[in-house]
């Protein structure tokens, strides 16, 4: 992947605030929006979800999930030429007794103040998701496979 192509991708995860999860639910698929925090390597991803949804009741039985995360929509000519990464991984709970959580929590936060509410729940988990694979699309023509090593040097090139 070019260095232009690599920029593009760490804009899209860094500025996309939102991104469609999705899970297997008794056998089917099953897609969910959900608000989306990073590291700063991009080596993982995390969504804060309630216990009572469907998409983490999914993840408990079935850590495999997909997270698709698109550029928005302009209103081009051709809405297949948007960019976009779909990165596939394996989900897993992050106990609020791990030393990670505040420092998760924090990121969280920095990202999405208006959420500190949710904390004072008692059913909702942060849900690390670890990538493993993945493809983004550039734009016609532009198309890579992507694994974790592709997001980790995608996240030290800045804007």
């Amino acid at each position: 992947m070019d260095s232009t192509s690599q920029q593009s991708l760490a804009h899209l995860i860094r500025e996309s605030r939102i991104a469609a999860l999705g899970t297997i639910h008794d056998g089917s698929p099953n897609l969910a929006m959900v608000a989306i925090a990073f590291e700063s390597d991009f080596s993982a991803l995390y969504v804060y979800a309630s216990r009572l949804g469907k998409h983490a009741t999914d993840m408990k039985k079935n850590p495999h999930v997909s997270l698709l995360i698109t550029e928005t929509d302009d209103q081009r000519a051709d809405p297949q030429t948007l960019a976009r990464v779909a990165i596939d991984g394996m989900a897993e709970i992050l106990p609020r007794n791990e030393s990670d959580y505040l420092r998760v929590r924090t990121i969280y936060l920095n990202r999405f103040p208006e959420a500190e509410q949710l904390f004072s729940l008692g059913d909702f988990d942060f849900w690390k998701i670890r990538p493993a694979a993945g493809r983004y699309v550039a734009g016609f023509g532009r198309a890579f496979n992507i694994v974790p090593e592709t997001l980790i040097q995608a996240s030290s090139i800045q804007a």
